[in-house]
């Protein structure tokens, strides 16, 4: 194994044994010569691409049969550590057979994961994980040069996550439809972050233009703003007791954020709106306390009537607060 894959003496078990196998005995490398693609009736195309992050660097040799764009032969030379080997060759055997469309959808989890040895470890240490980048790239490139186009004209969009992919359309969508509020969650939901770790925020191996930490606060931002200017139309458009149960919530969240939210988190507490459910005499409104208002003596008391009296005030006098 390569000298920079060692780290602390020996990370041997983070290495799976398809890739501690394919740095020492790679299957698929080696080159292919004009002179052979020719000889067969095929196309021949070589693609070099190089990761600035580590100096690690790989040639990419398809032999395409023109006919079918079918790729029938695939070869690589890898210049780097062990990892790059292992990637590289993995890559190459990946594109055996496709067509060249087909080829450049293969992602950079798709060779980690074949790479695996069961599918719930990880190949390789989050930091070798920027190796296997290579892949995606080089191949858009070979794609390029045997279709005569940029290689960027293959990418339909911002990738924030090189690792995994993931582009910024899919993470502002997914931290909205899921309401995510941290950077753990994002990783769970989309794998971003999760191994070089260079796109979470700026001081990575990797300067980045988009940063998770920032597309979580500016989406998170982008919420609020939609969700008071909801609340707000909501509160125009009719009175409170009218108002269908999501007009309620979101009037009652915006009273909140403008008169209430500031100083429970000051005091390093906050609350949610649970429900709200409409009696002969009273509407009810259940919430939540959060943080250190959830042990709080006032939270039943000096806390409490000022939320009531405040959404009474604002919405509704027949409102009425209960904390669950």
């Amino acid at each position: 194994m390569a000298k920079n894959d060692l780290i602390g003496g020996s990370l041997w078990d983070e290495y799976s044994k398809k890739v501690q196998e394919l740095m020492n005995n790679p299957k698929n490398q080696g080159e292919i010569t004009p002179k052979e693609a020719e000889a067969r009736g095929h196309q021949l195309v070589v693609a070099d691409f190089g990761a600035e992050s580590c100096g690690d660097a790989v040639r990419l040799y398809w032999e395409i049969d023109p006919k079918t764009d079918k790729i029938v032969d695939a070869k690589f030379k890898s210049f780097g550590c062990g990892t790059a080997i292992a990637s590289s060759d993995m890559m190459v055997e990946l594109c055996k057979g496709k067509t060249v469309d087909e080829a450049v959808k293969i992602t950079n989890i798709d060779v980690e994961k074949a790479l695996r040895d069961n599918p719930d470890t990880p190949a390789v240490p989050p930091q070798k994980m920027h190796c296997s980048v290579m892949a995606y790239d080089v191949i858009k490139k070979a794609a390029g040069l045997y279709k005569g186009v940029d290689a960027e004209s293959f990418e339909e969009e911002i990738i924030v996550c090189e690792c995994a992919r993931v582009s910024l359309g899919t993470l502002k969508e997914v931290i909205r439809l899921n309401d995510l509020k941290t950077i753990e969650e994002i990783t769970d939901y989309t794998k971003a972050g999760g191994f070089c770790k260079s796109c979470i925020k700026p001081g990575g191996h990797e300067e980045r233009e988009y940063y998770l930490v920032d597309i979580l606060a500016q989406t998170r931002r982008e919420m609020e703003e939609e969700r008071m200017k909801e609340a707000l139309e909501a509160k125009e458009n009719g009175d409170f007791e009218n108002m269908t149960l999501v007009q309620q919530i979101k009037a009652i969240d915006a009273v909140i954020d403008e008169n209430v939210r500031q100083f429970l988190v000051m005091d390093g507490g906050n609350m949610e709106v649970v429900d709200v459910k409409k009696g002969d005499e009273y509407i009810d409104v259940y919430i939540r306390y959060m943080g250190a208002c959830s042990g709080c003596a006032s939270s039943t008391t000096g806390t409490l009537y000022a939320i009531e009296s405040t959404l009474k005030e604002k919405l509704s006098p027949n409102i009425r607060v209960l904390p669950i």
